[in-house]
């Protein structure tokens, strides 16, 4: 498989998230360049007490992102534009996410997401230098197992993110790894094989000592568990929708992993947790 020959992407970011380029229609010139057939767009969430600014678009712009999103079905009816949202997992907004995000505003699908996890004292820890010990490994896996719980969420992007400052493999990672994989399977909630991962390890420098992600290990572990999985550009900017994604497409054929149905991913008639 080529690059060229990705189609289908779900993890896309617009200017709003301040640290990538571009707004929605952008990519969706760039998507029937590329002769690409879905466009989901997918920015990291805003949420209703502005927490995390520094990486997500305010409160005051969900309803300009949306009509974004809804002005670009209209001006590009050839391709298939699906509205998304990437979240972190706040407890105590849980009915914001069914009643706003899913119910008024009428978003797709969202993806679950650990850029930051909760700890065994209920603080919010970066998962970007946090993940780097076996206590803190525990406390990822059991913030992405409840993400799952919630069936808010038709995927988890990046659940080997923990590879970013882990440096090796060990029965730490694979334990946590199994837990996650398990409430995979028993939620029917997808596992993302990100390649924007793939491009960060093309570009890291050899002083960096991390495995980053996708962790291999991890993607051979889920060989375990009835899982199903989705290739992703987790695009940043537009030339990015196609990015690395062959080389992701070849880590799900290296280990005979499941693809989700990307056709039914978005359905309205879809059942959240039912996503085969």
């Amino acid at each position: 498989m080529q690059d060229s020959d990705f189609k289908h992407n779900f993890h896309t970011h617009t200017y709003r998230c301040k640290h990538a380029k571009g707004d929605v229609a952008d990519y969706c010139e760039r998507a029937i360049a590329y002769e690409m057939e879905t466009l989901g767009v997918s920015d990291h969430s805003a949420m209703p007490d502005d927490r995390w600014l520094a990486g997500r678009m305010h409160y005051v712009d969900l309803p300009e992102y949306v009509g974004a999103i809804d002005r670009a079905r209209e001006q590009f009816p050839q391709l298939r534009i699906v509205k998304g949202m990437e979240c972190e997992y706040v407890p105590e907004h849980r009915n914001w996410y069914e009643d706003e995000l899913l119910g008024a505003y009428e978003f797709d699908y969202l993806i679950g997401a650990a850029h930051l996890f909760l700890d065994e004292k209920n603080e919010w820890v970066g998962t970007y230098g946090g993940t780097n010990s076996a206590k803190a490994l525990v406390e990822f896996a059991n913030y992405n197992v409840k993400m799952m719980e919630t069936r808010l969420f038709d995927f988890i992007a990046h659940p080997d993110l923990f590879g970013n400052c882990y440096a090796k493999w060990d029965e730490n990672c694979a334990a946590a790894s199994r837990d996650m994989l398990a409430a995979a399977a028993e939620f029917g909630v997808g596992l993302e094989v990100n390649a924007l991962g793939i491009r960060k390890q093309a570009a890291k420098p050899a002083s960096n000592p991390f495995p980053l992600y996708p962790w291999l290990p991890f993607w051979e572990l889920a060989t375990d568990y009835d899982v199903q999985v989705i290739v992703n550009a987790d695009a940043h900017r537009p030339d990015d929708l196609q990015g690395k994604t062959s080389e992701a497409f070849d880590i799900v054929d290296q280990f005979g992993l499941t693809h989700m149905d990307v056709g039914a991913l978005g359905d309205k008639a879809t059942t959240k947790g039912d996503l085969a």
